[in-house]
């Protein structure tokens, strides 16, 4: 009876504490993304005949005033919206259903639209992601304020990076590599990217400044989210009650605080894709589904305005994401206008097609691989306790 009970409270932890913040996130993430080339859509007068939530068989769904079918599918783990004269919800053209169009048909189809209207409805999906993210960093920012932790150095552990370069405890770091560091979030940010890579520290010391080169070394370790690869010095903050302080901002503030939140996301990822193609950074932390779900599980523990950010920096690379050139995401779509502006014609219904189905095997295989490591991730780490 008490490993029945036992289970059941696992269960219900697992669907209430994991499955449900999970859900509830991506649709509303989805949502705006969709939202996004839906109202865009509308703008250019395209007719949009399907907003769907999932994928799959629809749950429920209505009908509005202007004949979209707005639904609920079986499996909610993406979304799509179907424009007049698109084969399927990647906007993959129909060449028999655009042959049959009538003239009045062909002005309300995104198709025949001109290319800037085409680019402008597929990059609003991204750009609306992107947007989300700024407001919910804003939010939490201009709510609870910007703790600052100021980037004075307290201990410096034997053996490390920083106390070979000559770095001591009391150390203000003023500038990495010309960029002024504000905080020390700042300085781990910065090192955390740049592993076994030389970096020029301008510190404050006694009263003068003085320039010291540092080289990060390599930090590999288990996290509860994955195999975690980072640049660290060997440097600790201070202890110093006094350069510690909560900075609070105005909401034009808390916004620009937000663009540079979402940037840093970006730069991160970009630097990843750079690292991984370079071979300095490995596969096994590209997550899919499984691995974003035990994250948000994790999180959820933490309350409300952490699972907020956890948001947005979903939100932002989800917006990355659908960038990436390849046919079927929506960086495929405006690779395809490109080429079409370019050659002042567009790639032929065949062409694109065969694109389509290249972007959704490379698509499959990413997902299949995402998946095998969210699984072998989570095998390791919570059933053998290794």
């Amino acid at each position: 009876m008490d490993s029945l009970v036992g289970f059941g409270g696992g269960f219900v932890q697992i669907v209430f504490g994991t499955i449900l913040p999970y859900l509830v996130m991506l649709t509303i993430l989805i949502f705006v993304h969709e939202f996004g080339h839906f109202i865009v859509g509308r703008w250019c007068g395209v007719r949009v005949d399907v907003f769907a939530i999932g994928f799959g068989r629809e749950l429920f769904g209505f009908n509005d005033a202007k004949g979209t079918r707005w639904k609920f599918c079986a499996i909610p783990l993406g979304g799509y919206v179907k424009f007049a004269g698109d084969a399927n919800g990647a906007s993959a053209p129909d060449g028999k259903k655009l042959g049959a169009m009538t003239e009045e048909e062909r002005r309300e189809s995104l198709f025949f639209k001109p290319v800037w209207q085409r680019a402008s409805i597929v990059a609003a999906g991204p750009v609306a992601n992107f947007i989300l993210a700024i407001l919910l960093f804003a939010g939490i920012f201009y709510v609870r304020g910007v703790p600052v932790l100021e980037p004075v150095l307290g201990a410096i552990r034997a053996g490390s990076a920083a106390e070979a370069a000559g770095l001591m405890p009391g150390d203000r770091v003023i500038k990495i590599d010309g960029d002024a560091v504000e905080s020390f979030e700042d300085l781990v940010a910065a090192v955390s990217i740049s592993a076994d890579r030389p970096m020029m520290f301008l510190v404050q010391r006694g009263g003068g400044e003085r320039s010291i080169t540092v080289t990060p070394k390599l930090l590999i370790e288990q996290t509860n989210f994955g195999v975690h690869r980072r640049g660290a010095i060997g440097a600790e903050s201070t202890r110093d009650a006094t350069h510690f302080h909560i900075r609070k901002l105005g909401i034009g503030d808390a916004v620009v605080f937000g663009v540079k939140k979402s940037w840093f996301v970006v730069d991160r990822t970009v630097r990843y894709f750079g690292g991984l193609i370079a071979g300095r950074e490995t596969a096994d932390q590209i997550s899919g589904p499984i691995g974003i779900a035990a994250v948000t599980g994790e999180i959820a523990k933490d309350g409300f305005l952490p699972l907020v950010y956890l948001a947005a920096v979903i939100s932002v690379s989800l917006g990355f994401f659908n960038l990436l050139p390849i046919p079927i995401l929506d960086g495929g779509h405006l690779l395809f206008y490109l080429l079409e502006a370019i050659r002042s014609k567009p790639l032929s219904l065949r062409v694109q097609e065969f694109g389509f189905r290249v972007g959704l095997s490379l698509l499959g295989l990413l997902i299949l691989f995402a998946t095998y490591n969210d699984i072998r991730n989570f095998i390791f780490r919570r059933l053998l306790g290794v």
